[in-house]
């Protein structure tokens, strides 16, 4: 249920409109052996439940970004995240489904019975959450003038303190940080810089690029890909992956 990038209210109320209709079908098709119950009945309780597993898993995604670039290894953060959910999930369902239709738990010998399918369930979920925010580019906005400073620049190294940051390029473990002065590096993975550069207007290009918007001097595009032209003769890529949602930034 995440997003390539931190998530957003639309990542989370998307989240919750795909729980939602996950919960409606599984009301109609009498999942779990709800099917003698009222369609009202079983509306209610899939709802319920399907809304409490995205609530979940939407904590369990901000704590798996912390540790999984999730724009490099969404098969993996896909993975981690729903094993976060399905785990809790199982008992979580196994008494809902006793307490709400039998007025009693269930035995905990049938948890086990429980497990796949919800583990299949909160698999699907959380892979087309997280594939429906692909190609979303990250975009960082400006503060308001007097706001709180933006942390990222405080990063800068001496030499570069007070100078336009134009763009910051990933290189292994480290960053290139190009700007108006000359560029350097520093060690930090893109996916915790971008969150230190809200209050910048920008936006990731590339997922080894975040390029400022006002360095932009024009783009080239050819074979389906795009260049950015930054000031200083400095080139950024555009993926494929990012470049629809630029274009509907009005990026180029």
């Amino acid at each position: 249920m995440t997003p390539a990038s931190r998530p957003t209210r639309t990542d989370f109320l998307r989240g919750l409109a795909v729980a939602v209709a996950a919960g409606v079908f599984l009301a109609l098709s009498g999942a779990f052996g709800t099917g003698e119950a009222p369609p009202a009945r079983r509306l209610a309780y899939w709802i319920a439940v399907m809304i409490a597993g995205g609530l979940w898993g939407h904590l369990c995604a901000l704590a798996a970004r912390r540790f999984i670039d999730l724009d490099r290894r969404p098969w993996l953060a896909s993975a981690a995240i729903s094993l976060a959910i399905a785990v809790p999930g199982t008992v979580l369902v196994w008494a809902a489904t006793g307490l709400f239709f039998f007025g009693a738990l269930p035995p905990t010998s049938r948890i086990p019975g429980f497990l796949l399918p919800v583990l299949l369930v909160t698999a699907a979920m959380t892979t087309l959450n997280l594939f429906l925010a692909r190609g979303r580019p990250t975009i960082t906005r400006a503060t308001a003038l007097g706001g709180p400073p933006v942390r990222f620049l405080e990063r800068l190294p001496p030499r570069l303190r007070g100078a336009r940051l134009l763009a910051v390029e990933a290189e292994d473990h480290y960053l290139r940080l190009h700007t108006d002065r000359g560029s350097d590096l520093i060690l930090m993975r893109l996916s915790d810089a971008l969150d230190e550069l809200r209050g910048l207007e920008g936006a990731r290009t590339h997922r080894s690029w975040w390029v400022a918007r006002d360095a932009v001097t024009g783009a080239r595009r050819g074979d389906g890909r795009a260049t950015l032209s930054l000031d200083g003769g400095l080139q950024a890529p555009v993926s494929r992956r990012y470049a629809r949602g630029l274009r509907a930034a009005g990026w180029y």
